[in-house]
């Protein structure tokens, strides 16, 4: 039976990096695979999908607009699919995660998700809340401290480093507007 799972981290954990590495493992073996990507997120000058390693990968870009049930079924009819793996998850709206689900209940198509848990105040992102309550599998990549912790929160700065505490949930950016930090240092970073 399909699932559908939800890797989730801080920034700099990996979450690019396992979905390519994911990918890779399904072609490798012959299986076809469709990648998705938040159209929003426009950092990358070549591939959809980039690491901070280097790695990337094309894919096909959502907007909150997007039907995933439908375009994915669609593709799936000229060229069956072994997997579907989406970056960005926390960028899915509650309707598209609710379409991901049917995919791999009614479509028999795994689903790999990947996103932030949290945004800059300790929120929730949509897609991510809708995500931890459905999906069938949760399971939780590994980012570090400077500390040593681990890293829970992402602390956005401006561009002199410093805390930002308000602002708009989504602001695209990697290393230069975001700093990934156990929850201990983000407190202080907000609060000292």
């Amino acid at each position: 039976m399909a699932k559908l799972y939800f890797y989730f981290a801080s920034m700099n954990a990996g979450k690019s990096t396992t979905l390519l590495q994911a990918d890779f493992n399904y072609r490798e073996r012959g299986m076809q695979t469709m990648l998705w990507t938040a159209q929003l997120d426009d950092r990358s000058d070549n591939k959809a999908i980039e690491s901070r390693i280097g790695l990337g990968a094309d894919a096909h870009r959502f907007t909150t607009e997007t039907d995933l049930w439908a375009d994915i079924m669609a593709a799936n009819k000229v060229e069956p699919l072994d997997c579907v793996l989406v970056d960005e998850a926390q960028f899915l709206t509650k309707q598209q995660v609710w379409q991901l689900a049917r995919l791999a209940d009614q479509g028999g198509i795994p689903v790999l998700c990947y996103g932030l848990r949290t945004d800059f105040q300790g929120e929730l992102f949509p897609g991510s809340a809708a995500l931890l309550g459905i999906a069938d599998a949760l399971v939780e990549l590994k980012a570090v401290c400077h500390c040593g912790r681990k890293a829970t929160m992402n602390l956005r700065v401006d561009a002199a480093g410093i805390a930002v505490a308000e602002g708009a949930q989504t602001e695209i950016g990697g290393n230069d507007r975001y700093v990934a930090l156990c929850r201990k240092h983000f407190s202080e970073a907000l609060n000292g």
